[in-house]
Formats: structure tokens, C-alpha cells, sequence
């Protein structure tokens, strides 16, 4: 049981909230030490993780350039050239997006990503239809915009990235199919990933435009109720 104390180093490294490198290095350390490595053993097994992983933290390369770009006006841009097409709504916007990043998926063209692309960019269009439409909308339904935009990623990302030959998940899949002795190919796993990413754009595209009739009726209706005191 001793050798699980990397699992507990990182539970209470969380819960106290200290550096989170930190307390992950301060786990690996720890774990290889009580299994009976050497200090020199452990940093040779840490840095050949790293060097293995290190394309995986390429994308944090682009974060001061977001941050550049949302500092000067990125966000405010977006939200102001979606509110001019008038036949933008925030339903319509998701669901257009959902496709072109399923598609993009599926061939794995490296576009999207939630800090990359959603919170600059597709939340602040999508906030900025809803608001052309419908003015002034309430906090709750702000909440709301937030959360679909974020599912559309997920819902674009996860579905459509295994109809790709050589994607990770499909791999992933491959690998441990025949380790429990089932013959199964790339191949037939991102056909068999098709149908389910096709009725993944057909029910998230329902919930988005959902949600336009649900905005509909519930600012239109006060639209129509303010017309008429206003009347009388």
C-alpha cells in the first residue's frame, strides 16, 4: 500500500491547494522512491516523459496571443459584426459551428479548442446574436450561452475526432480490443464512429435551435407585453 502514496501526496496537495507541479513532480518523486528507484533513475524517467509529451505543450504558445488579441477588442469585434447580420441568432450560430467542427474533426484539422477559439471568439458572437436579437438578455440565460458554447466544442471535438484513422481515441480503442483478444482494425473503428458523430450534430443542432424558441418566447413575450402598457 506504500506505493500509493503518490495517490494520496496529490489528494492532499489538491485539497490544500499548494502549486500543482509541484505536488505531481512531489508524487512521481515520492512513488519512485518507495519503489525502490534511485534519485537518478526517477529524474531519467521524468524527463523522458517529458521530452516523449513535450508537442503537448505547444498550445500554450498561443494563450499570449489570445490574450493580446482579447485585449485589444477581439471579444468586442466579434460580438459587434455578428449583431449586424439581423439573421444570426444564437441557435443558428452553435449549429453551424457544431458542423464545421465536426467536419474539421473528422479529418483532423486542428481547429477549436475552448480557450483557443471559443471563449475569444464563438461565445462573444454568440452572445452578440442573442443580444441583437432579443436585447438585453438576463444573467441566467448569459449562463446558459456560456454552457452551449462549451458543448458544442465537446460535442464537435469528441464525436467527430474517431471517424480519424489515426486519432488518439481510435488507437486507443484498437489497443485495448486486442489485448482482450478481439481482432478489430483502425479502420473499422472510424466507421463504426461515423453514424454516432452524424447523430451527435443531429441532436445538438436540435438543442441549440431549442433554445432559440425558447428565447423567443420568453423576449418576445415581454417585448409584446411592454408594447402593450406602453399602449394603454
Amino acid at each position: 500500500m506504500i506505493k500509493l502514496i503518490g495517490i494520496l501526496i496529490i489528494i492532499v496537495g489538491f485539497i490544500l491547494k499548494l502549486d500543482t507541479i509541484a505536488v505531481v513532480v512531489g508524487a512521481g518523486i515520492a512513488t519512485g522512491l518507495v519503489a525502490g528507484l534511485s534519485f537518478n533513475e526517477i529524474m531519467e524517467i521524468l524527463g523522458k516523459a517529458f521530452v516523449g509529451n513535450r508537442l503537448m505543450s505547444i498550445f500554450i504558445i498561443s494563450l499570449p496571443v489570445i490574450g493580446l488579441l482579447e485585449r485589444y477588442g477581439l471579444r468586442e469585434r466579434a460580438a459587434f459584426l455578428i449583431g449586424k447580420l439581423k439573421s444570426a441568432t444564437f441557435g443558428r450560430l452553435t449549429s453551424l459551428y457544431l458542423f464545421i467542427r465536426t467536419l474539421a474533426a473528422m479529418f483532423s484539422l486542428r481547429i477549436g479548442g475552448h480557450v483557443q477559439f471559443i471563449r475569444p471568439l464563438i461565445l462573444p458572437m454568440a452572445q452578440g446574436a442573442a443580444d441583437s436579437t432579443y436585447g438585453k438578455i438576463e444573467e441566467e440565460d448569459k449562463e446558459a450561452i456560456k454552457g452551449l458554447t462549451a458543448a458544442v466544442e465537446n460535442y464537435g471535438n469528441f464525436y467527430g475526432q474517431n471517424f480519424f484513422v489515426a486519432s488518439g481515441g481510435v488507437l486507443l480503442v484498437v489497443g485495448v480490443l486486442k489485448e482482450l483478444n478481439y481482432t478489430v482494425d483502425a479502420l473499422t473503428v472510424a466507421k463504426a464512429s461515423l453514424p454516432v458523430a452524424i447523430i451527435a450534430m443531429i441532436f445538438g443542432t436540435i438543442q441549440f435551435l431549442y433554445y432559440d424558441k425558447k428565447f423567443d418566447k420568453k423576449y418576445k413575450a415581454k417585448v409584446n407585453k411592454n408594447s402593450t402598457s406602453h399602449k394603454a
